[in-house]
């Protein structure tokens, strides 16, 4: 279960990330832009924690992702090659994939097991078809993070070129 959902949720993450930092940073042509970006999506998940606080569940039944870091990378990479979309896209997107999954494993360490304070939170005891259905051992080769970070490397170049793409549509959307 773990390990799944931190393989998907990475993936999916790094994607997210990586599509709305390339359009904003493309679209405003300012290192910086992929950062800010980041900032706010974090701000996001914040009121989202608070808002899932105050209705009674614990404080870490919301883990807020590590988006910054990664979008700083981007920032760094499209920086210095010279606002070179391209180089933002192939090298920028790898970095954001890889690291992506490396950050929020490290910010996982420090708070207590989110899936048990999703299990726990709603009701003490579980029905029969939610019970976690234990990882078998030995499979992906016992790092998450790896398969994290090489499939989100490998899939946030594409989406970074999609992010790239639709702010040109959003110029020819502006100019019709």
């Amino acid at each position: 279960w773990a390990w799944t959902s931190f393989v998907v949720f990475s993936i999916s993450q790094s994607t997210m990330l990586v599509v709305g930092a390339i359009y904003y940073m493309s679209f405003t042509g300012v290192p910086g832009t992929a950062t800010y970006y980041a900032t706010i999506m974090t701000i996001y998940t914040w009121v989202a924690k608070v808002a899932w606080f105050a209705l009674g569940y614990p404080y870490d039944f919301v883990v807020t992702p590590v988006w910054i870091p990664s979008a700083t990378l981007l920032d760094l990479t499209y920086w210095a090659t010279r606002r070179n979309k391209h180089a933002a896209i192939i090298i920028g997107g790898t970095l954001v994939g890889l690291s992506l999954p490396i950050f929020n494993m490290i910010n996982l360490l420090l708070v207590r097991d989110p899936l048990e304070m999703a299990f726990k939170s709603p009701r003490p005891t579980l029905p029969p078809y939610m019970t976690p259905i234990e990882p078998q051992v030995g499979k992906f080769y016992n790092s998450p993070v790896a398969l994290g970070s090489g499939a989100g490397a490998v899939l946030s170049v594409p989406i970074a070129a999609l992010g790239a793409k639709l702010n040109t549509w959003t110029y020819r959307w502006m100019a019709a």
